[in-house]
């Protein structure tokens, strides 16, 4: 008879638990439906053209993840190195990560630090046409700052510029998807060509530090050549 019910209690401990149980499965598989029917999150589309150039470096995190986020976007996203074999072409004008002193103790040494991200970018057809002007996106956050632990707070700058970084690659996404974008592209009489302009830069801000490399903090000087 004991054993009766605690065979019985456990089965009732196991029905108590289906609905939790249901509950994971379908959202896993409502997951995977969502993501095999190409799922992207609001505010971004389909990008109305199949082959793209960039001259970001390939070699970097930043162009890797953004290439990734474009062709997630568009499956059938194919990057050339070629601008010639190109539909559009992803130019970057400039590239600026920095940091700068926000507030400082009665002694002088940094207690908040200001942390700057700038990217500028246009679009061109490939007949350099200009789908996209030049568009300057700008990412700010601020992080107070302890020079007894330098190595844990440059850990923590990592870590924010990387959450910067994947910010402005959802910026940059979803200008691109952007009707204006898509208008600009099917019309390209309509269009300017793209003026001279000078090589890509990704030459420091005053008191910055090259981009996409976080800043590394001397605990000796704040603004000093780092």
């Amino acid at each position: 008879m004991m054993h009766t019910l605690s065979l019985f209690g456990q089965w009732v401990v196991s029905f108590k638990r289906l609905p939790t149980l249901l509950s994971r499965v379908f959202c896993l598989g409502l997951c995977v439906a969502l993501t095999a029917c190409g799922f992207t999150l609001k505010g971004t589309k389909q990008l109305p053209f199949n082959t793209i150039y960039t001259n970001l470096a390939d070699n970097t995190e930043f162009a890797s993840n953004l290439q990734r986020a474009l062709q997630a976007s568009s499956p059938g996203l194919q990057f050339v190195n070629d601008p010639a074999q190109a539909q559009v072409q992803l130019i970057q004008i400039s590239s600026n990560e920095w940091l700068r002193d926000l507030s400082l103790d009665a002694a002088g040494r940094v207690e908040e630090y200001e942390l700057n991200l700038e990217f500028v970018f246009q679009l061109l057809d490939n007949q350099g046409r200009v789908i996209l002007e030049p568009t300057t996106l700008r990412s700010v956050r601020e992080l107070p700052y302890d020079d007894n632990v330098v190595q844990a707070k440059q850990s923590e700058i990592n870590v924010v510029f990387k959450s910067m970084r994947q910010s402005l690659i959802e910026r940059i996404l979803y200008l691109m998807s952007s009707p204006a974008v898509l208008n600009a592209f099917q019309n390209p009489d309509t269009q300017p060509y793209q003026e001279l302009l000078p090589s890509p830069s990704s030459a420091p801000a005053p008191g910055g530090r090259p981009l996409w490399g976080a800043p590394v903090i001397d605990p000796g000087a704040a603004n000093g050549g780092l």
